[in-house]
């Protein structure tokens, strides 16, 4: 009961107030230098193929894959880089409380209205060349929204936009919509909390991604307690086994 309410009580700060943004509040730290060690390493992976639209997931909830994906998010746009951040997790969004911008209008409406209207839709961040869209009204069939042919002209529109179109997924194990985005992308990363996500989990977030041809990146191992870094968030990037 103790963990249930834990989990509980993370789950509801994280919706209320979003997720910490440590590479914008402390960019000097330790913790943020190793999410630009996290997107060098991502950016390495692919150097036979551009990367223009990624994946973040994890295996079940509350394992932090809307931390690194907004960090990360960040630290590519620091480069000079023109990046799109989507709040894809139709079903417990964040991206508009981190980055405290509006959510009346998102990814919902333009999969539901009759034209994409990226005016009223994408916002600004305080970061220069950090662009969000976020999730917009909650809808009662996430999974179907995604699987359309309108998701896939949206892929390629907002990729005309944007050198690269960062997606906030679902947990991949608890419903399709990961594995639905995952098969349009261009690479998928899977955020693996140390200590807490059982291996079987883990085994099997790589196998439904597999079942759908996700290009699986890699791995980010986060929640790492170091002496060095003194906090919770720290992590690394791990390629896997093609």
């Amino acid at each position: 009961m103790g963990l249930f309410k834990k989990e509980k009580s993370l789950e509801q700060a994280s919706m209320k107030e979003g997720v910490g943004l440590i590479t914008l509040t402390d960019p000097t730290s330790v913790i943020a230098e190793q999410f630009r060690t996290v997107r060098t390493n991502i950016q390495f992976s692919s150097i036979d193929q551009k990367l223009r639209s990624v994946v973040f997931t994890s295996a079940g909830p509350l394992q932090g894959k809307s931390t690194v994906s907004a960090n990360v998010a960040v630290t590519w746009a620091d480069q000079g880089v023109n990046v799109l951040l989507v709040d894809a997790d139709m079903r417990r969004p964040t991206v508009h409380q981190t980055f405290q911008v509006p959510n009346k209008k998102g990814l919902t409406s333009l999969l539901t209205g009759d034209k994409f209207d990226f005016n009223t839709t994408i916002q600004k961040t305080p970061v220069e060349h950090l662009f969000v869209l976020p999730c917009g009204v909650v809808p009662p069939n996430p999974s179907e929204l995604l699987n359309t042919k309108k998701m896939d002209k949206l892929i390629v529109e907002l990729m005309k936009h944007f050198d690269l179109v960062i997606f906030d997924a679902p947990p991949v194990v608890s419903v399709t919509d990961a594995q639905i985005l995952a098969s349009k992308v261009d690479g998928t990363i899977l955020v693996v909390p140390q200590g807490i996500v059982e291996k079987g989990s883990v085994a099997k977030s790589k196998e439904l991604l597999e079942v759908v041809h996700a290009r699986i990146l890699g791995t980010i191992m986060n929640r790492v307690k170091s002496k060095n870094t003194g906090g919770y968030y720290g992590g690394y990037y791990g390629t896997e086994d093609k």
